[in-house]
Protein backbone atom coordinates (compact mmCIF):
# COMPACT_ATOMS: atom_id res chain seq x y z
CA UNK A 1 0.00 0.00 0.00
CA UNK A 2 3.11 2.35 0.78
CA UNK A 3 4.63 1.52 -1.91
CA UNK A 4 1.73 2.06 -4.43
CA UNK A 5 1.13 5.58 -2.65
CA UNK A 6 4.96 6.51 -3.28
CA UNK A 7 5.16 5.21 -6.67
CA UNK A 8 2.07 7.67 -7.23
CA UNK A 9 3.56 10.52 -5.72
CA UNK A 10 6.66 10.18 -7.74
CA UNK A 11 4.57 10.20 -11.01
CA UNK A 12 2.51 13.22 -10.00
CA UNK A 13 6.12 15.17 -9.15
CA UNK A 14 7.44 13.80 -12.36
CA UNK A 15 3.80 14.70 -14.65
CA UNK A 16 3.97 18.29 -12.73
CA UNK A 17 7.92 19.46 -13.32
CA UNK A 18 7.30 17.99 -16.81
CA UNK A 19 4.43 20.85 -17.57
CA UNK A 20 5.89 23.48 -15.85
CA UNK A 21 9.50 22.89 -17.58
CA UNK A 22 7.29 22.94 -20.91
CA UNK A 23 5.40 26.01 -20.11
CA UNK A 24 8.18 27.80 -18.64
CA UNK A 25 9.39 31.55 -20.29
CA UNK A 26 12.33 30.61 -22.72
CA UNK A 27 15.64 33.37 -22.89
CA UNK A 28 15.63 35.96 -25.32
CA UNK A 29 13.07 38.31 -26.79
CA UNK A 30 10.97 37.18 -29.91
CA UNK A 31 7.79 38.38 -31.08
CA UNK A 32 7.06 41.72 -33.30
CA UNK A 33 6.99 44.94 -31.03
CA UNK A 34 3.57 47.23 -31.93
CA UNK A 35 3.88 49.12 -34.27
CA UNK A 36 1.07 50.84 -36.43
CA UNK A 37 0.01 48.76 -39.25
CA UNK A 38 -2.57 49.94 -42.24
CA UNK A 39 -6.23 48.48 -41.87
CA UNK A 40 -8.17 47.37 -44.98
CA UNK A 41 -10.59 50.03 -43.40
CA UNK A 42 -7.71 52.81 -43.56
CA UNK A 43 -6.99 53.22 -40.01
CA UNK A 44 -4.34 51.88 -38.10
CA UNK A 45 -3.80 48.36 -36.40
CA UNK A 46 -1.24 47.16 -33.87
CA UNK A 47 0.45 43.89 -33.21
CA UNK A 48 1.01 41.92 -29.84
CA UNK A 49 2.89 39.02 -29.98
CA UNK A 50 2.18 35.88 -27.92
CA UNK A 51 5.53 34.10 -26.76
CA UNK A 52 6.91 32.27 -23.91
CA UNK A 53 3.83 32.55 -21.57
CA UNK A 54 3.82 35.94 -22.48
CA UNK A 55 2.33 39.16 -24.60
CA UNK A 56 4.39 41.83 -25.75
CA UNK A 57 3.85 44.15 -25.37
CA UNK A 58 1.92 43.47 -22.00
CA UNK A 59 0.56 47.16 -22.07
CA UNK A 60 -0.79 49.05 -24.96
CA UNK A 61 -2.88 51.96 -25.40
CA UNK A 62 -4.26 52.57 -28.37
CA UNK A 63 -7.26 55.11 -29.79
CA UNK A 64 -10.89 54.06 -30.56
CA UNK A 65 -11.27 52.57 -34.28
CA UNK A 66 -7.88 50.81 -34.06
CA UNK A 67 -7.46 47.00 -34.55
CA UNK A 68 -5.36 44.98 -32.36
CA UNK A 69 -4.32 41.83 -33.59
CA UNK A 70 -2.73 39.01 -31.14
CA UNK A 71 -0.32 36.67 -32.54
CA UNK A 72 0.54 33.11 -31.28
CA UNK A 73 4.03 32.61 -31.86
CA UNK A 74 4.38 29.48 -29.88
CA UNK A 75 3.55 26.24 -30.38
CA UNK A 76 1.32 25.41 -28.40
CA UNK A 77 -2.48 27.37 -27.71
CA UNK A 78 -2.94 30.19 -26.00
CA UNK A 79 -5.73 32.57 -26.03
CA UNK A 80 -6.41 36.41 -25.29
CA UNK A 81 -9.52 36.82 -23.31
CA UNK A 82 -10.63 39.77 -21.86
CA UNK A 83 -11.05 39.41 -17.91
CA UNK A 84 -14.72 39.94 -17.64
CA UNK A 85 -14.93 37.48 -20.65
CA UNK A 86 -17.09 39.11 -23.00
CA UNK A 87 -15.68 42.51 -24.54
CA UNK A 88 -12.91 40.15 -26.40
CA UNK A 89 -12.21 36.61 -26.49
CA UNK A 90 -9.99 34.76 -29.27
CA UNK A 91 -10.55 31.39 -28.46
CA UNK A 92 -7.91 28.97 -28.72
CA UNK A 93 -4.97 30.33 -31.04
CA UNK A 94 -3.05 27.56 -32.19
CA UNK A 95 0.88 27.85 -32.67
CA UNK A 96 0.93 30.53 -35.69
CA UNK A 97 -2.77 31.18 -35.26
CA UNK A 98 -4.06 35.04 -34.95
CA UNK A 99 -6.85 36.89 -33.23
CA UNK A 100 -8.17 40.67 -34.43
CA UNK A 101 -10.64 42.78 -32.00
CA UNK A 102 -11.62 46.35 -33.36
CA UNK A 103 -11.30 48.41 -30.21
CA UNK A 104 -14.57 50.54 -30.62
CA UNK A 105 -15.59 50.70 -27.17
CA UNK A 106 -12.99 52.90 -24.51
CA UNK A 107 -11.54 51.56 -21.43
CA UNK A 108 -9.04 49.74 -19.36
CA UNK A 109 -9.71 46.08 -20.39
CA UNK A 110 -7.64 43.63 -18.45
CA UNK A 111 -6.92 40.07 -20.52
CA UNK A 112 -5.13 36.84 -19.27
CA UNK A 113 -5.17 33.29 -21.62
CA UNK A 114 -7.74 30.93 -20.19
CA UNK A 115 -5.36 28.14 -20.52
CA UNK A 116 -2.60 29.15 -18.54
CA UNK A 117 -4.11 32.18 -15.94
CA UNK A 118 -4.27 34.88 -14.39
CA UNK A 119 -0.09 35.12 -14.51
CA UNK A 120 0.08 34.98 -18.35
CA UNK A 121 -1.75 38.41 -18.52
CA UNK A 122 -2.01 41.96 -20.15
CA UNK A 123 -3.52 45.71 -20.05
CA UNK A 124 -5.42 47.17 -23.25
CA UNK A 125 -6.60 50.83 -23.03
CA UNK A 126 -8.52 52.15 -25.67
CA UNK A 127 -8.53 55.91 -25.46
CA UNK A 128 -11.45 58.00 -27.16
Amino acid sequence: MKKNLFLSLVIFICVTVIVVLSCSKGGGSYGTPSTPNPTPSGGTGHDISIYGMSFSPSTLTVPIGTAVKWTNNDSYAHTATSNDGTTFDSGNLNGGGSYTYMANTAGTFNYHCTIHGLTMAGTLTVTP
